[in-house]
């Protein structure tokens, strides 16, 4: 998700897509069903969000055009997720030059915490935005032992121009850490797979939700040509993933156009949550109804619970539907982080998520002004899972039921 440049382009786009969204899809997958049926990769797995991290990665915010008039309480907001997350995991954070790294430093030391580096790290690193869940790299395990980077192609979600910097945040993340980075490809051509972790809702043990708007509609087309069958050899090889579940569209307002993070997230092996929208008048119904619909189609053959939670009432700024949503949290050692939005649906979805979510505290965060970038706390992390143990309980994973 993403917050994500000049502010005219990204009205323009959102008012194309949203007059794409009901159209044309390129072999559409079957109905609350995987298209592809295959053996559990060998190769790799990734990890559920809730195993174990080492650390989460923020990109620290600088560039205004995101937030056209309202930067200046962003760092502030970043500073409060430091503050939250440090208590439980270090967070690393690229700092595009040394004066965003000195406001960075400043605004975590304000909220009080020590500038140690099992707290927080912080890394010289340019940047054009800090959307790490779809720049950075997605980290899996692999069978032999060793924590991969799957550097998909990133191309600014098919809609902006300015994204050179966002593009090498992988090897900046390989230099960083030492580990080892492969670059996804497509097998028709070889070229690189472009994909966004922020469209990607994994459960650890093969099991995957994404949507047809986000990958086979053709507004902001990522990988021309590709059909569900192709993206799901893609998991598969890459992901380890051999179920695919696909939803329909994505929340109102994401410029993304259909990433995951906004509507539906699994809190459990078999337990998903999805943003549920009530009120017939609001747009986000229509597109609840059939991602409620696909889901329990889903159920039919397979071990699943979907609990609901509710979206905040419509977030507006200067006329402009923002894609504010609950199920955009972020799940980290002993600890969810929740964007709120000062409604009376906070309430309601921080317990139902508590609930989903038992022996892990529940915080949220305050995202009126962040959801202006059109992103929150989803979209602006990435995990970092722990090192895998020589015993390979890293490829087998945690269950968690």
């Amino acid at each position: 998700m993403t917050g994500r440049g000049a502010r005219s382009e990204r009205r323009e786009a959102v008012s194309e897509k949203r007059e794409s969204a009901g159209g044309k899809r390129k072999s559409r997958a079957p109905f609350g069903s995987s298209a592809l049926t295959m053996e559990l990769s060998l190769a790799r797995r990734m990890p559920a969000e809730w195993e174990k991290h080492d650390a989460t990665w923020i990109a620290w915010p600088h560039h205004e055009p995101d937030w056209p008039g309202k930067l200046a309480p962003i760092p502030w907001v970043y500073a409060e997720i430091v503050r939250a997350l440090s208590e439980f995991e270090r967070v690393e954070i690229l700092c595009h030059n040394q004066a965003v790294a000195d406001n960075a430093r400043s605004l975590i030391s304000a909220h009080g915490v020590p500038d140690r580096p099992e707290k927080y790290r912080l890394h010289s690193a340019p940047n054009d935005r800090v959307w790490l869940r779809d720049s950075a790299p997605t980290m899996v395990y692999r069978a032999d032992g060793v924590l991969e980077l799957i550097d998909w192609g990133f191309n600014a979600w098919a809609k902006y121009d300015n994204y050179a910097k966002d593009a090498d945040i992988g090897k900046v993340v390989e230099r960083i850490t030492g580990l080892t980075r492969t670059e996804a490809k497509r097998e028709d051509n070889d070229e690189r797979l472009v994909l966004e972790g922020g469209g990607i809702e994994v459960n650890g043990s093969g099991m995957m939700l994404v949507t047809e708007e986000w990958l086979l509609t053709d507004v902001q087309v990522r990988n021309p040509g590709m059909t569900a069958q192709d993206y799901e050899e893609a998991f598969a090889k890459y992901l380890g993933v051999t179920d695919t579940i696909w939803l329909g569209e994505g929340a109102v307002g994401d410029d993304t156009h259909g990433h995951i993070d906004d509507i539906a997230r699994f809190a459990s092996r078999d337990t998903i949550i999805l943003a549920y929208e009530h009120d017939p008048s609001d747009e986000n119904h229509v597109r609840s109804v059939d991602n409620l619909e696909r889901l329990k189609a889903a159920a039919k053959d397979r071990d699943l619970r979907i609990v609901t939670i509710p979206f905040p009432r419509p977030v507006t700024m200067n006329g402009e539907r923002l894609p504010a949503s609950y199920a955009n949290f972020y799940i980290a050692n002993g600890v969810v982080l929740v964007p709120t939005f000062n409604d009376p649906n906070d309430r309601v979805a921080l317990n139902g998520i508590a609930e989903a979510f038992p022996g892990r505290a529940v915080i949220g965060i305050h995202a009126v002004d962040l959801v202006w970038g059109l992103g929150t706390l989803h979209c602006l992390t990435q995990q970092q899972p722990a090192a895998p143990r020589r015993d390979g309980t890293g490829f087998r994973g945690a269950k968690r039921k």
